[in-house]
């Protein structure tokens, strides 16, 4: 059976203070020309902007940014890293962040705690498990039940990756996997290579960076092993919606221009583009971690989260526990919004 350091919550009230103390120290988006230099460039409106985390799983998104495709839509995305769900989900609903890059499942949870604010997925970014399982030691012919009396760094219970690497264990059956939950995203890699753990669960870069030092090795992904998941989301408040759509709309644009851009550019030119957003990683590392992320079919083309995929995810919260079946959000439309989508291209 697996092993849990923690159980798995959603906490908000104890990170406002945080959050917003912090706002304002954020990352903004590299200048990008707008046309002629006669024209008189028009104001740009300020997005505040929270991801969950700073991986190459996001390429779409900083591919947007550095491309200059958030300001031809007139917007100046202002970013922050979250370091966490919870905590881009908490910036929402305290107000220092306007969108969040963050699980679809905190949008569910928010909604079942009955709140003054609920949250709403207007794009799903991702279709695919982002993270890839390294061992300490050379494996051949890895199965998942060489896992079993092993013990894995994995992310904290209740988001996206750890649930999707439960589910997983679940299914094919292994026994006595010591999952590690307690240690920080930013913490992770550090604690592996210090000695802890004979597996760990990371995302791009930082799977292809331990590979290349030879302190990691490449076992599995677990996006491609576990199949199509709805893993991470565009969300706002459903006030901010209300109040912003056309904002929403051109955010949303951009994006799918970003995503657009990649279908016809080189490795290189991909690489070249994201180093800004991972300032010491190698070109080579980025060249790896993209070809990862495309080879898997991580950028669906039609960023759409349907009723069948809602049930699946609300599925996996309920078979790891954090979702009780009563719970379940039988509409679709409560916590969901895909008429931005359903725009791209047809609204700048």
């Amino acid at each position: 059976m697996l092993t849990m350091r923690k159980t798995a919550s959603l906490v908000l009230s104890a990170m406002l203070v945080t959050l917003a103390a912090g706002c304002g120290q954020a990352a903004t988006s590299p200048a990008a020309s707008t046309g002629a230099a006669d024209k008189k460039p028009e104001a740009l409106q300020t997005v505040k902007f929270s991801e969950v985390i700073r991986s190459v799983f996001y390429a779409p998104h900083y591919i947007a940014m550095e491309k200059g495709f958030f300001r031809e839509m007139g917007l100046n995305v202002d970013m922050n890293t979250a370091q966490g769900s919870d905590k881009g989900a908490a910036a929402l609903i305290a107000g220092v962040a306007d969108i969040s890059l963050v699980g679809p499942e905190t949008a569910i949870y928010i909604y079942n705690q009955k709140g003054d604010k609920t949250l709403k997925i207007f794009h799903q970014l991702t279709m695919r498990d982002g993270s890839f399982l390294l061992s300490r030691n050379p494996v051949a012919n890895f199965k998942w039940s060489d896992l079993a009396g092993k013990s894995v760094i994995g992310w904290r219970p209740g988001s996206a990756p750890q649930m999707v690497l439960n589910t997983k264990l679940t299914q094919e059956k292994v026994a006595q996997t010591d999952v590690i939950t307690n240690i920080a995203s930013t913490a992770m890699a550090g604690a592996f290579t210090s000695g802890k753990g004979d597996f760990i669960q990371v995302f791009e870069p930082i799977a292809s960076s331990l590979v290349k030092e030879g302190k990691a090795h490449y076992v599995a992904s677990v996006g491609q092993e576990f199949g199509a998941f709805p893993e991470t989301s565009y969300v706002a408040t459903s006030d901010y919606i209300k109040k912003n759509p056309a904002v929403i709309q051109k955010f949303v644009n951009a994006v799918a221009k970003g995503r657009e851009w990649m279908q016809t550019a080189s490795p290189d030119e991909i690489a070249g583009a994201l180093t800004p957003y991972f300032e010491g990683t190698p070109k080579d590392i980025l060249i790896q971690s993209v070809d990862r992320y495309l080879k898997q079919d991580t950028w669906p083309a039609v960023p759409e989260l349907n009723a069948q995929q809602f049930a699946a995810l609300q599925q996996v919260l309920i078979d790891n526990g954090v979702l009780k079946p009563a719970d379940r959000v039988a509409d679709i439309n409560a916590v969901v919004d895909m008429t931005f989508v359903n725009k791209i291209g047809k609204a700048e």
